[in-house]
């Protein structure tokens, strides 16, 4: 596998995680409950910050991280800002992020099945682990809400 599709691959992740990100901060700024709050907003962060590790990746790789040529992400976002405008319940609050995290699962499976080098499967793997972790801990509290 050459570096461009490395880095393709990668700002594919990049913007999974953006998607995901923008997913948890909506969600900790609408939600009630204090600890998905404190949750949702964990998740944030951790998304962001593997945002900064892709992106590294990518410039290592002597890609542009700000070269993501994604339409879907735009289309995303809009459709998350016209979400996040309708005041919603703490179950469809969940539910989103959820399904945001279900697809962030997808996305790094599908990377994952790709021959990465070592060094960036590794950094994919480990976020991987940390998504499943979240998507795991959010179906949860889907259960429970």
């Amino acid at each position: 596998m050459n570096n461009q599709e490395v880095i393709a691959i990668l700002l594919d992740l990049i913007q999974t995680c953006r998607d995901g990100q923008e997913c948890f901060q909506n969600a900790a700024e609408n939600i009630s409950n204090s600890e998905f709050r404190r949750l949702f907003s964990i998740f944030a962060q951790q998304r962001a910050q593997f945002v900064t590790e892709l992106q590294a990746e990518v410039h290592r790789l002597g890609g542009d991280p700000s070269n993501i040529a994604n339409l879907a992400g735009p289309l995303h976002r809009t459709w998350m800002n016209l979400k996040s405008a309708v005041p919603r319940d703490e179950a469809s609050a969940i539910a989103e992020c959820q399904r945001e995290e279900e697809a962030a699962v997808n996305d790094y499976q599908e990377a994952l099945k790709a021959d990465l080098p070592l060094d960036v499967q590794y950094v994919v793997k480990r976020q991987y682990m940390d998504i499943k972790d979240a998507y795991d801990r959010i179906r949860i509290l889907q259960r429970a809400a």
